[in-house]
């Protein structure tokens, strides 16, 4: 059907329902609308093929179908998936909520910031009214009065003078855009931390809230309620549990009870429970957090007073730290308030989606039906089956955990929000399950069981019964969420292809991250890094590689040199020296004198040379 039924052809329909639920008087939400045409297709008993398309006989009847359903007041079934769909579009986390918390401060403080960030004053009057704004902001920042009280602001210009005196305003002007946010940021948490200060020393504190007294009593008066409201809607669910099982133990017994929608009222109350109960959960951190709060915070108080005590001047790099830490803690009073606050109106918006338990069975009606039929509680089920639990040696090719052996036993995930496995759809009744039983893992998934002898039966052949499972699923829509059932039907079309946020109608199950790691290329790579285009590059590569044929390469290794290791010495740099004779002395050679005679010739035809040696001795030198 996903192929068949497109987008447009859902926006029509949904269109259309909602057009003609409004004509009757019912104004209601595209995704409540987009829900119940999901719904509607589920159901095998309204006989639609998801594997065919849609004729328009077929969306008309689909339309009707859903107009009938929603404006049908006295099902349950309508009822429950109007507060799943409620819970879903307006429940967040402490996380979520105080994100989105900040986000609106933000948003409500953005033209102030950008009238004190964006301005460049000269005047003198031009930087008064900016550090009249610094004032506003900081006041508005805090949450600590209101700027027409007209003591709060005295209060806050007062100490914002004495951190941050208008003279400064020019530095301030100088700075970026960003410093300056972050300045601001800063002179707010200051501001408030001395005022705060002043209130513990009672020298100030208009506007200012006893928070820590208000959360002291208004988280356990939430409690009180909430855990009124729970043990009301246990009690219901007990009884339909019981009449259920004795209207299949005895049809006869009961007659007029097939007709009231028994099952419906039971996943109503069940859905409510589950709710009641995260709600619960987070009253407790609640609780928890303001109460080491209150010791954070005192013991704040009591540094500042010894560190200030009577000086009349203290260093700013010892106190302001100090007051820092009394402004966040502060703001973690004012996020318990907002969470409290959440809470309480979710806990009572809640309340309007079980008024018609109240019309369909009257206390009177419920007690004339109980005589002599046992009720039984979810801890006394257990108790009843606490000593019985499966022998492992009975299954060969199952695998079962138990509570003493199984380590992080309570982080194990169990399928249908902690519901038998067997009972949903054999019975089509949620009984609660017993992990001490044995809990089963069956294809990476775990299962719970409200007796040994229907853990017995669903093991052997557990994808019959989680069928049947889903095939209950189908045809009470209500189930998907209360049995947390969304990755079975996520072939199908979402509603929240109506929704204009991108978050789902539905919250998807709790998931644990996980990681895994491949090989970055499994194939060897196949480019040819060689590879070149340009042809001048190639005959650039041939020319040097032509070259490189004329190239020889040579290298030799010794038997001294080899494996040898490189050594290193250090040695004195030489430095100059110079000696002195006592007295200087020479000596001296003769001069030669040698002279030859007879070379011009004479009268006689032979000439005869003389050579006559005139050098004196050596020693007469």
């Amino acid at each position: 059907m996903s192929g068949e039924l497109t987008q447009s052809v859902i926006k029509r329909i949904i269109r259309q329902v909602g057009l003609e639920c409004a004509a009757q008087g019912q104004s209601l939400s595209e995704t409540l609308v987009a829900f119940m045409v999901k719904a509607v297709v589920l159901d095998p008993r309204n006989d639609f093929n998801m594997d065919r398309v849609l004729t328009e006989n077929d969306m008309q009847d689909l339309i009707q179908l859903c107009v009938t359903r929603l404006l049908d007041t006295t099902n349950p079934s309508l009822s429950t998936i109007k507060m799943q769909v409620y819970f879903d579009m307006n429940y967040a986390s402490r996380d979520e909520l105080l994100s989105e918390q900040e986000r609106v401060l933000e948003g409500k403080l953005a033209p102030v910031v950008r009238a004190i960030t964006e301005s460049g004053p000269h005047a003198l009057e031009e930087m008064e009214n900016v550090y009249q704004k610094v004032v506003t902001y900081v006041l508005l920042r805090s949450g600590l009065g209101s700027p027409t009280d007209i003591e709060a602001v005295r209060e806050v210009t007062a100490a914002l003078q004495s951190v941050f005196p208008q003279t400064e305003m020019i530095t301030f002007i100088s700075l970026s855009k960003k410093n300056k946010e972050q300045q601001l940021k800063d002179l707010a948490m200051l501001v408030t931390g001395i005022r705060l200060y002043n209130k513990q020393c009672q020298k100030g504190g208009s506007g200012i809230d006893d928070l820590p007294g208000i959360l002291n009593e208004a988280i356990p008066s939430a409690t009180r309620t909430l855990d009124e409201r729970l043990n009301s809607c246990q009690l219901l669910a007990h009884r339909y549990t019981a009449l259920l099982e004795c209207m299949q133990e005895e049809p006869q017994r009961f007659p007029r009870l097939r007709f009231l929608k028994l099952k419906e009222a039971l996943f109503n109350v069940r859905q409510y429970e589950a709710f009641l109960c995260i709600l619960q959960s987070n009253a407790i951190t609640s609780a928890q957090e303001v109460e080491s709060l209150d010791v954070q915070f005192e013991a704040a108080v009591m540094v500042l007073k010894n560190t200030v005590q009577d000086k009349t001047s203290v260093e700013s790099r010892e106190v302001f730290p100090l007051f820092m830490e009394l402004s966040k803690l502060w703001t973690s009073f004012q996020d318990e308030m907002l969470l409290v606050s959440f809470l309480t109106n979710m806990a009572d918006n809640l309340q309007q989606f079980l008024e018609i338990q109240s019309q369909l069975f009257p206390e009177e009606m419920l007690t004339s039906l109980l005589e002599g039929v046992t009720v039984k509680s979810d801890v006394e089920r257990n108790k009843e089956t606490m000593g019985t639990r499966v022998n492992v040696s009975d299954f060969t090719n199952q695998e079962w955990f138990f509570p003493e052996t199984t380590d992080n036993f309570d982080q194990l995930l169990i399928q249908y929000h902690g519901f038998c496995a067997h009972s949903i759809g054999v019975k089509g009744i949620t009984l609660p399950g017993n992990p001490a039983i044995g809990i089963l893992k069956h294809k990476e998934k775990y299962y719970v069981f409200s007796s040994k002898e229907a853990a017995y039966i669903f093991a052997q052949d557990p994808d019959k019964f989680i069928q049947l499972n889903v095939e209950k699923a189908k045809k009470y829509a209500e189930l998907i969420q209360l049995l947390e059932l969304h990755h079975q039907f996520e072939y199908l079309v979402p509603h929240t292809q109506a929704r204009k946020t991108s978050k789902g109608s539905l919250k998807p199950p709790p998931k644990c991250e996980s990681g895994t790691q491949t090989d970055t290329h499994i194939l060897p790579p196949t480019i040819v890094r060689s590879y070149e285009w340009n042809e001048w590059e190639l005959r650039r590569k041939a020319i040097k590689l032509a070259n490189l044929r004329r190239k020889l390469t040579h290298a030799m290794q010794t038997d001294l040199s080899h494996m040898r290791r490189e050594n290193f010495t250090q040695v004195y740099l030489p430095k100059d020296a110079g000696t002195q004779t006592k007295r200087d002395n020479s000596s001296n050679v003769p001069k030669p004198q040698i002279f030859l005679k007879g070379l011009r010739g004479g009268s006689s035809p032979t000439t005869h040379m003389v050579t006559v040696d005139l050098t004196r001795p050596v020693d007469e030198t």
